[in-house]
């Protein structure tokens, strides 16, 4: 049973930091390209960032980049997002999901997601 469960979450001023982790089981984590999403209340998700299996290549949304790092360690089964500069506009749930690759646009796995709040 595939299980990716997010963590880091939380309340932070604008301008903070927060680095989000995703922990994957039940799937050979490099085997895949994993990826961050974001949706607010009422807004489409948006697909943050992306990594492929090797974490050489990354792909970032316009409005995250500058000040997101995505990042993985395969050893450990491990995804991460490091957050710099936060803007209330960050405000929403956060999501990691597992694909075949990098282009993919659909996801083979989801996680349950962990809420970012971004005070002004």
């Amino acid at each position: 049973q595939v299980q990716l469960v997010e963590s880091g979450g939380g309340l932070v001023q604008a301008g903070g930091s927060l680095r989000l982790s995703c922990a994957a089981s039940g799937l050979t984590f490099k085997d895949y390209a994993m990826n961050w999403f974001r949706q607010a209340p009422g807004e489409e998700r948006e697909r943050v960032a992306v990594i492929s299996w090797s974490g050489v290549n990354t792909y970032y949304a316009d409005s995250v980049k500058g000040r997101f790092t995505i990042s993985r360690d395969n050893a450990k089964n491990t995804l991460y997002l490091l957050m710099n500069d936060l803007k209330p506009e960050d405000t929403a749930g956060y999501y990691c999901a597992a694909s075949t690759n990098v282009y993919s646009l659909s996801m083979d796995y989801w996680g349950k997601g962990t809420l970012v709040t971004v005070s002004s």
